[in-house]
């Protein structure tokens, strides 16, 4: 992916989306409505979200046909659409411009100052809680985060402000095409290593990433992380304004006294405030140190934006969570039911520890569907350490997404690790929820967890929880 600078919007003609319905090509489609640019799409299916596209002003198609690119000048597609796909033969044979989903999502952002989320964990919730302060501070951004975020009510919008926070995927190296005046940087632990093919290449581009930030911008870094902190080493190195924030005691924003306090979390922050500095107490209605980590992040961001830090921190300390990031789906029996989408073992650990705050001394049950065949053969036995946090975590069938089954690699090579009873294999969903439900006990949490299908598993588990 190269890093040339973004189109103008009001130069891409009608633009057409292949897989609209997607969580962030319908982002963007939404944003190219909203400053007014002609958009049409399709998807395989029907959708709710296909449909609030058209109640917007796009055109949609269900189903995917050659001559529904018919009238375009630009077609947007994301790394999942192969070039066998017959919208994008057409466009292509008829010349049409081709453009990733990040290079339409930088055209979209044209004329705003960016602040550009990156990080192999904390990414959406990180963007998430940053839109919300800086609306919190009135500075009203516009926004493309990708999962829905209640407390914006979408996952994209177009604000007034001269701000646009976006959430920079670093899955495929599309997150170069931004050119930030704010980088933020949760972490930099390699993953993707099917895309990247080494932990080498993963940290270069983070490096190529970094670089992309515009002359006086800024890098927010982890300090507490080992590559995020290698990053702003090398960018004081190049002399350029770097803000760190973590509970290492050289952070400019520091973190401390971290606690739990019932489905939240409260800690204080310590941060440069005119000569000197300035000490505040934050308090999260999420919970789990992790949050408290991507909260100091977007109050550094803020900081970096201009934001007042007092409205900052009443913003974050309204922020309820985003789609799929501990995300409570019910109770039943007492016993509370939440779905995330950790897919490393680093962001498993950090959803069933915010679940062990949650449950207060009651135990903690997890299913989880580990994602991609690859990922699961590189990270099988620290998935199996991570899931020990859990009194019992079921583990299923891989989520293949766009891979093909690799031979002898299943949900057993994780728990082929396991050092007692709490890991064990449950290959389908059924056995798993049978699992959970015979040994949940009123004050339990359960957790479903993975980037794949088992987010639907919450209604069975509720469910079969009701019929005891």
């Amino acid at each position: 992916m190269t890093s040339q600078q973004p189109l103008d919007p009001h130069a891409l003609g009608r633009v057409h989306f292949i897989g609209m319905g997607g969580a962030g090509m319908s982002a963007v489609a939404r944003l190219l409505l909203a400053r007014g640019v002609p958009v049409s799409g399709s998807d395989a299916k029907d959708s709710a979200g296909l449909r609030e596209l058209e109640g917007l002003g796009a055109t949609v198609f269900v189903g995917q046909d050659a001559s529904n690119v018919s009238g375009a000048a630009t077609v947007v597609v994301s790394t999942a659409i192969r070039e066998s796909n017959p919208e994008l033969a057409a466009a292509r044979a008829a010349g049409l411009r081709v453009l990733h989903r990040s290079e339409a999502l930088a055209a979209a952002m044209h004329g705003r100052h960016v602040i550009a989320v990156a990080g192999t964990h904390g990414k959406t919730t990180t963007s998430s809680m940053t839109a919300v302060a800086l609306r919190t501070a009135g500075l009203d951004p516009s926004w493309a985060i990708g999962a829905f975020v209640a407390d914006l009510g979408a996952n994209a919008g177009f604000g007034d402000g001269d701000w646009f926070v976006a959430e920079a995927d670093e899955s495929d190296g599309s997150f170069m095409a931004y050119h930030p005046r704010i980088a933020v940087v949760t972490n930099v632990e390699p993953d993707h290593l099917d895309h990247y093919g080494s932990a080498e290449a993963f940290h270069r581009a983070f490096d190529e990433f970094s670089d992309t930030v515009r002359e006086g911008g800024t890098l927010v870094a982890c300090v507490d992380d080992p590559g995020a902190a290698r990053l702003a080493r090398r960018r004081r190195e190049l002399g350029a304004a770097v803000l760190t924030y973590g509970t290492d005691g050289s952070a400019d924003v520091h973190v401390s006294q971290v606690r739990p306090a019932g489905t939240g979390a409260t800690c204080r922050l310590s941060f440069p405030a005119g000569e000197g500095r300035r000490e505040v107490e934050l308090a999260l209605a999420v919970p789990g140190a992790h949050n408290v980590a991507d909260a100091a992040a977007a109050f550094a961001a803020g900081l970096a934006a201009g934001g007042d830090p007092e409205l900052l921190l009443a913003g974050l300390g309204q922020f309820h969570g985003s789609a799929r990031r501990f995300d409570l789906k019910g109770e039943e029996g007492s016993v509370r039911v939440f779905d995330d989408y950790a897919h490393h073992p680093t962001e498993v650990a950090a959803a069933l520890g915010a679940a062990r705050d949650v449950a207060q001394g009651h135990r903690v049950l997890a299913v989880f569907q580990p994602h991609l065949y690859s990922r699961t053969r590189e990270f099988a036995e620290p998935f199996c350490r991570a899931l020990e946090l859990a009194d019992l975590a079921c583990v299923t069938d891989v989520f293949g997404a766009r891979e093909q089954p690799e031979p002898g690699i299943t949900g057993a090579t994780i728990t082929g690790h396991a050092r007692d009873a709490r890991v064990v294999s449950t290959p389908t969903m059924q056995e798993a929820v049978a699992a959970v439900v015979e040994r949940a006990e009123p004050g339990d949490v359960v957790m479903t967890v993975g980037a794949g299908d088992v987010t639907a598993l919450g209604p069975q588990l509720l469910a079969a929880l009701a019929r005891r």
